[in-house]
């Protein structure tokens, strides 16, 4: 299971860092992934990081203003959110991809193991 934490309120233009931690499993041989859904929306794709951490892929709608990390020693996964914008406001999750593709990394339904996500509300 994963866990997102770290969402809260923040103004436009600030930052953020939210984390994903897993609890048992093969945490290490896994791509995790970030999605967000905004009320009234679907989950969208917001970024990946392969299992080693060496790769990762940003959403176009964030790039240049988020980025991933992770540190397999500590089961974590990292989001780095600078320049927040007040349509980055959603409840953020992480999963895990046990066979990522460039072609289908986008999908919400090649991630597992999703926990409750987190809050991110940007305000103007």
């Amino acid at each position: 299971q994963l866990q997102a934490f770290g969402g809260g309120l923040v103004q436009a233009g600030g930052s953020l860092r939210l984390s994903c931690k897993a609890s048992g499993g093969a945490f290490s041989t896994y791509a995790i992934g970030w999605f967000r859904q905004a009320p009234g929306k679907e989950r969208e794709f917001v970024g990946v990081v392969n299992w080693s951490g060496v790769n990762s892929w940003i959403a176009d709608s964030v790039k240049g203003r988020f980025s991933i990390s992770r540190s397999n020693a500590e089961n974590m996964v990292q989001l780095q959110m600078n320049d927040l914008k007040t349509e980055d406001t959603a409840v953020y999750y992480c999963g895990a991809n046990p066979k990522l593709s460039v072609a289908t990394m986008f999908q919400s339904c090649r991630y597992h193991w999703w926990g409750q996500g987190t809050l991110v509300t940007v305000s103007s």
